[in-house]
């Protein structure tokens, strides 16, 4: 081996060591407690801080010094963390998104924190704790990993540990105290994290912002590792390490010297891509807490007045303090973005800084005339134009959100955000002298304002009105649930994509008026980490309130222009801390006041109306089988209805599926599976659990695809078509686990499924309101569920369906609810529709059902009528 090979594994080895120190210290922390620390990163910066004030500025022995931070500082910081932050989370159900708040918010408390302590600029003197080269640290991580696989295998807490990650409620009824396995957890975690800052100190940058994010590019490792296996990461972080050092002996010509060279330097930013957007993603599915994206409620117009009042008071000012507020709507633009993609469509974006980044650079190259391709284009078209080209770049973050939701959403768009960052907006090559001067007309400070004051008025009137009308109930439906929105008829891929899109656009145009404002590109104004700073605003002062962003870009640059660096992020931080914990607090409320509400029968509750109480013009859809029999199929007051109001027919045959066959990791679910579903009737699929009935209603619903086999709606194949599509083409469903949209009034709730359905009628929602006795003024959130699975019906039924698929529609329902459902769907049958019912009360089974379909083993065993497949005697005539 050369003496340069050999030098540069070495120090390969040194960078990988310190990678896999992260890796461990997230994994224990993962599984300890289910959390994605986003904070490690800020944890490592602030012990490598005090390292070195103990040791520099006050001259503490370093040794005295290391055990004092690492022994006693980092792992107290951990047990406060858990203790008055994490475990009010994780006692609320351990919602991975509420947890990726508050760890976001104590990143950005502790960057602000470091920020105001120690100022901004890189510190050169951190003391190294390990010798230069490589075999110390090494030895350190490998000796950390070993213990910890050892104590994870072999020991009781490593079982305990493993219970409390798996299911948190069923391990404390086993007896183990599941606080203090977290709690070791958290020790654990941030003792790494400040082993890991106190060794890369002294052979990188210094400051709140280098050291926290690099240490958090490093998390790719971790998730290459599937949160779980410790030698796989510590040979990723190894082998990424060596790999980056040796790409640094590559030289190549021409144009793909900068490429080649920003790839060593940033592989483990590769690796984190890679992980993010390739690999299976980490955590839940779960969108932001319902209490923080919700539909909040519109700022008063007064409000409204005075924040216009404010923005306006800058013309006034001149010199410093109005360049100062040139930044403000400039900002608001980004955060208003933020409220587009965040609190309109609930999705995590940690991102929104790299488009902002793009348009500030692409409006730069092309006033300035360094655009390849493109001649030098005036201040204003400039800026257009860089809107308009960044705009489709948000389909890099709308590509993941397509199937991706909850943590490894938000890891996917970080690392987007990182990647932009890194390998276009640091790279001196591409922003390296630019001066751009603003739009000809606008070189006036207060002209410039004004132009700014209009676009963001235009912007707020756009993202107002998604808050109303068709297009922002699906998105409060895509927000609260996505499978529930999709089932409604809600095409969520493609509203997710307008809504990247769209909210890269108004992030590109006001990272261009930033810039122009300032008369240069400053890439370090939109670093990752003050995307994380701009996230959290728009969570602390309300992600659904166009409102908050006006707020939160006054409130950030009023508090860094007045007072010293870093006091924003120390206050949003803290918000953001606060505001996690009392989502928690409030979630446990009103989970306590739902189940309460839920046990009192409807009949006693004296703000309902009785179960299913239809007024007198429906009254007939609730007489007797008999006498809706004795009228004949389609000449019920519900057909009447449908030949009137929509003047179709259902499709000639019946849905139909053959051969289905899914298989999960070789088990097959479904083998060979055959069914017909005839109009006007109602067919029960029952068996066991595990039998493969939820695989069947999946795979007819659109929410599964079979490995195998064919589903035809009529003469039409469908069996490609995702969910939503199925619904618009008449094939609706409720869900077993109940589904509504809390954000959304009960009106509005139907109203999504009145407007996505298979017919659009304005009359529905008003009928079907009536019909199941509802008042549509009421919120969801908190009604009993007898009331929301009404809801959650009538929304079905408001598309006005040819099949309707119910997965045990009378979970939490009383006997007169049972009864009066059993009724509608008797009316339902008799009025064409073909209605599945996946039910396990047999009794309503061998009522109701025109067709019994027994499940075992995920084949049909036996078919035929209720009494030959129950193994009843008939009723008597």
């Amino acid at each position: 081996m050369s003496s340069l090979t050999y030098d540069l594994t070495l120090a390969g080895l040194s960078v990988g060591a310190a990678a896999a120190l992260t890796g461990i210290g997230l994994i224990v922390t993962y599984r300890a407690t289910g959390v994605l620390n986003f904070a490690h990163g800020a944890i490592a910066m602030l012990c490598a801080y005090l390292l070195r004030q103990l040791v520099v500025v006050w001259e503490v022995p370093l040794w005295a010094a290391a055990a004092l931070v690492l022994l006693v500082v980092a792992p107290g910081f951990g047990l406060a963390l858990e203790r008055w932050v994490f475990r009010p989370l994780a006692l609320s159900g351990g919602d991975p998104a509420r947890t990726l708040v508050a760890s976001i918010g104590v990143f950005v408390l502790l960057v602000g924190a470091a920020a105001l302590l120690w100022g901004t600029g890189a510190q050169e003197d951190a003391p190294t704790l390990i010798p230069g080269e490589p075999w110390g640290q090494l030895a350190v991580a490998c000796a950390i990993g070993g213990a910890v696989w050892a104590v994870t295998r072999w020991t009781r807490f490593g079982g305990e540990l493993r219970a409390v990650v798996d299911n948190r409620p069923l391990a404390v009824l086993g007896g183990i105290d599941a606080d203090r396995v977290a709690a070791a957890g958290w020790a654990f975690g941030t003792f790494t994290a400040g082993l890991t800052g106190v060794l890369l100190a002294p052979y990188v940058r210094l400051d709140p912002y280098g050291l926290p994010l690099l240490v958090m590019e490093v998390v790719a490792v971790a998730v290459a590792a599937g949160m779980r296996r410790l030698g796989v990461a510590v040979g990723a972080a190894l082998a990424i390490g060596v790999a980056q050092s040796q790409l640094t002996r590559l030289h190549p010509r021409g144009w793909a010297e900068p490429l080649v060279q920003a790839v060593g330097a940033n592989l483990f930013v590769v690796a984190l891509l890679v992980a993010a957007l390739a690999l299976p993603g980490v955590g839940g599915k779960g969108a932001l807490p319902t209490a923080v994206t919700r539909r909040t409620r519109a700022a008063p117009r007064g409000a409204w007045l005075v924040a216009g009042v404010l923005f306006l008071l800058p013309l006034g000012f001149a010199g410093p303090d109005l360049r100062t507020s040139i930044q403000v709507p400039a900002l608001a633009l980004i955060l208003l973005s933020l409220v587009l993609v965040t609190g309109r469509a609930g999705q995590l974006a940690l991102g929104q800084g790299a488009f902002a980044g793009l348009g500030a650079l692409f409006a730069t190259l092309l006033a300035t005339g360094h655009f390849p391709g493109f001649p030098q284009l005036p201040g204003l078209p400039a800026l257009l134009a860089a809107v308009v080209m960044v705009a489709p770049l948000g389909l890099l973050t709308a590509a993941p959100a397509i199937r991706r939701h909850g943590l490894a959403l938000a890891l996917a768009t970080f690392a987007v955000g990182v990647g932009v960052s890194r390998f276009v907006l640091a790279q001196p090559y591409a922003t390296s002298g630019l001066t751009p001067t603003r739009p000809a007309g606008f070189g006036d400070d207060r002209a410039f304002y004004v132009l700014e004051l209009a676009l963001l008025g235009g912007a707020l009137a756009v993202v107002a009105g998604l808050r109303r009308g068709r297009v922002g109930r699906a998105l409060a439906a895509v927000r609260d649930h996505e499978a529930g929105a999709s089932a409604a008829g809600v095409g969520v891929p493609g509203l997710k994509v307008a809504v990247f899109v769209a909210g890269a656009a108004l992030a590109a145009l006001g990272g261009g008026l930033l810039t122009f404002g300032l008369h240069s590109f400053d890439p370090s104004a939109y670093d990752p980490v003050r995307g994380l700073l701009w996230f959290a605003t728009v969570v602390v002062l309300g992600a659904d309130n166009p409102f908050g962003a006006l707020l939160g870009a006054g409130l950030l640059v009023g508090l860094d222009a007045g007072a010293r660096g870093g006091v924003a992020a120390l206050v949003i931080g803290a918000l953001a801390i606060l505001i996690g914990r009392g989502l928690s607090t409030r979630g446990r409320r009103r989970d306590r006041l739902t189940d309460r509400a839920a046990a009192i029968p409807l009949q006693a509750a004296a703000f309902q109306p009785p179960a299913f109480q239809a007024p007198a013009a429906f009254a007939q859809a609730f007489q007797a089988p008999a006498a809706i029999e004795q009228r004949g199929p389609g000449r019920s007051p519900v057909a009447r209805r449908r030949s009137t109001a929509t003047n179709q027919q259902p499709p000639p045959t019946a849905l139909t599926a053959t051969h289905l066959t899914v298989t999960y990791n070789t088990h097959p679910a479904l083998q060979d599976t055959t069914i017909r579903l005839p109009h006007g009737t109602i067919t029960a699929i029952i068996g066991p659990n595990g039998a493969g009935k939820s695989t069947l209603f999946h795979c007819l619903a659109g929410t599964l695809r079979p490995d195998t086999g064919r589903i035809h709606l009529g003469p039409r194949d469908v069996t490609r078509l995702p969910a939503h599509a199925r619904t618009r083409l008449g094939i609706a469903r409720t869900f077993q686990q109940l589904v509504v949209f809390p954000s959304l009034t009960v009106a509005e709730n139907i109203r999504v499924g009145a407007e996505q359905g298979h017919v659009r009628d304005p009359a529905a929602t008003e009928r079907m309101t009536r019909l199941f006795g509802l008042r549509g003024e009421q919120k969801t959130d908190g009604l009993p569920t007898g009331t929301l699975r009404r809801v959650e019906l009538g929304r079905a039924l408001a598309g006005d369906p040819h099949v309707l698929l119910l997965d045990e529609p009378t979970a939490g329902l009383d006997q007169a609810e049972v009864a009066s459902l059993a009724r509608l769907l008797r009316a339902l049958a008799a009025d064409g529709v073909a209605v599945i019912v996946v039910e396990h009360d047999l009794d309503l089974v061998a009522e109701l059902a025109d067709t019994v379909h027994m499940m075992a083993a995920g084949r049909i065993v036996r078919s035929g009528p209720p009494d030959s497949v129950l193994g009843r005697p008939p009723e008597p005539s």
